[in-house]
């Protein structure tokens, strides 16, 4: 097993041990790519789901918020050209018969090579030490540029096959880099064949006259079908956005990667609908805008790029992904498009209904067009939570995990510890406990020694922890220890309120925009 798959087997590992995220029905062996997530888990869900809500929402004046149906007419799916185009081309290995997309084998054969280059620029960063210049090795070392054309080369045919639906040349690709099947090593290929990924379901009371229904494959179109119903009764005016977050569906065949490619999973998306011939100055804004809310939750800069479509959706003007370090490469987190006026012009096309803006100052009726913001909920948590995940070695030789969480979105915000189970620190520790759970999420523990508590507590990302003892009952002081350092100082027990507040209230990352 190479590094990267035990780190994140790990990650997988903890995220279960503590309550994060457990195999669906798992008593009956699960699903393949479905989820649960446990009570530690949903709490840290819930916390990204707010942040991103108030900061999309409730901190811009002109976007407001909309819960859509899963459940929408069959047409829907047509007019989005989900029924005709909604496809990944697969590929089967014929002796492993483990099923694959065909375009995320030659992604992931571009990625080893990206690996490379990094390598390569390293080794010359060792090498030169503080004289390093980085941008200009990169322009100026020739195997650098023989990796990256290519790459280029390689996502060039990838891409211009994939338009022209030429799955021949997406397999002669695959053969050609000589790329084994992952699990088995065999180049023993079939056919690239194209797939829709969405469910179908009965809408009716009795199968006879039951009609078929998709289960949502994206949330944007519960967006754009209320275009008219959000614009006319809120008194909107261009540009406005319209925002949701909630469940969609995709029968991805080789989902995997843990929550990363989930069959059940859960959107965060705002559509902006803008006047035709400004979409490219709002396209930047909001690539600048996303990457901003991204670094505010404070993870490095490393874990973060921009990657531009070259390949571009039905729909799409131009689009390009936040793409995010995780354990296993740079992949998408987030995806900013520009999807010109297509979706609601078809909406007119199919439904037969003028989903068109009048605009007061020139008294002209047009479709708007649309900039989009999609961000993947399950792929934010497991980014966080990849990234938050840290092992160290004490001074003592020992070692803890902890989860290095905002202390905004973790969880729990304090586990409240009287230091031994008698003398009245119980007494005093729960009714501390009661008066701090109306604010903040707050956990109470008086099991083990005091030593294994903190590191529970750590594990499960808990900022702050306080410790009741015998010098409560004579000064009304506690201790309060801090996660990331370890750190401990003694406060009174009512500044311990004002003392959390002041790091883990949401208040502190929307400042930061």
């Amino acid at each position: 097993m190479s590094k990267k798959e035990d780190s994140f087997k790990k990650i997988v590992s903890h995220a279960k041990q503590y309550g994060f995220i457990f195999p669906s029905s798992e008593i009956y062996d699960g699903l393949n790519a479905v989820y649960d997530y446990g009570h530690n888990g949903v709490e840290l869900k819930n916390n990204i789901r707010e942040y991103w809500w108030k900061s999309m929402v409730h901190l811009n004046q002109n976007i407001v918020g909309l819960d859509a149906s899963i459940l929408m007419h069959p047409t829907t799916w047509k007019a989005s050209g989900h029924v005709d185009a909604f496809n990944d081309p697969l590929i089967d290995n014929k002796d492993s018969k483990k099923r694959y997309r065909a375009d995320v084998l030659v992604e992931d054969y571009v990625y080893k090579i990206e690996e490379k280059i990094e390598k390569e620029i390293l080794k010359a960063q060792k090498k030169f030490g503080e004289d390093f210049d980085k941008e200009k090795f990169v322009s100026t070392s020739p195997k650098i540029a023989e990796y990256n054309n290519k790459t280029k080369k390689i996502l060039t045919r990838l891409n211009t096959s994939l338009e022209k639906d030429n799955l021949d040349d997406v397999k002669d690709l695959i053969e050609s880099l000589e790329i084994s099947c992952p699990e088995s090593g065999s180049k023993n290929w079939s056919k690239v064949k194209q797939f829709n990924l969405m469910f179908t379901t009965k809408f009716g009371a009795s199968s006879d006259n039951a009609m078929e229904l998709y289960l949502r494959p994206e949330t944007a179109q519960g967006i754009f079908v209320n275009f008219l119903n959000i614009q006319k009764s809120g008194r909107m005016k261009l540009p406005f956005g319209i925002a949701q977050t909630g469940k969609a569906f995709r029968n991805e065949i080789v989902a995997r990667q843990f929550v990363f490619r989930m069959k059940e999973f859960e959107q965060m998306e705002m559509q902006f609908f803008v006047k035709p011939g400004s979409q490219k100055k709002w396209y930047s804004y909001w690539k600048e805008n996303r990457l901003k809310w991204h670094l505010s939750l404070g993870l490095d800069k490393k874990y973060y790029r921009f990657h531009d479509h070259q390949k571009l959706a039905h729909y799409a003007e131009e689009a390009c992904d936040i793409e995010f370090k995780f354990p296993f490469g740079f992949k998408e987190l987030e995806g900013i498009h520009s999807r010109t006026n297509f979706d609601l012009s078809n909406h007119e096309k199919f439904s037969g209904k003028k989903l068109k803006y009048f605009d007061n100052l020139t008294n002209v009726s047009y479709v708007p067009y649309v900039v989009e913001t999609s961000i993947g909920l399950d792929r934010m948590f497991l980014a966080l939570f990849s990234s938050s995940l840290k092992e160290e070695i004490l001074p003592d030789g020992s070692s803890r995990t902890f989860l290095k969480l905002p202390p905004s979105l973790a969880p729990i915000k304090i586990a409240i510890l009287p230091l031994i189970k008698k003398d009245g620190l119980p007494e005093i520790a729960k009714k501390i406990f009661n008066d701090l759970r109306f604010e903040f999420n707050v956990a109470y523990d008086e099991k083990d020694a005091i030593g294994k508590r903190y590191r529970r507590q750590d594990a499960l990302g808990t900022p702050f922890c306080v410790t009741i003892d015998h010098q409560t009952l004579e000064d009304g002081t506690l201790t309060i220890r801090y996660r990331d350092d370890m750190k401990q100082k003694r406060i009174k027990i009512d500044s311990i309120n004002s003392t959390i507040a002041k790091s883990s209230n949401i208040l502190n990352l929307l400042k930061n925009l």
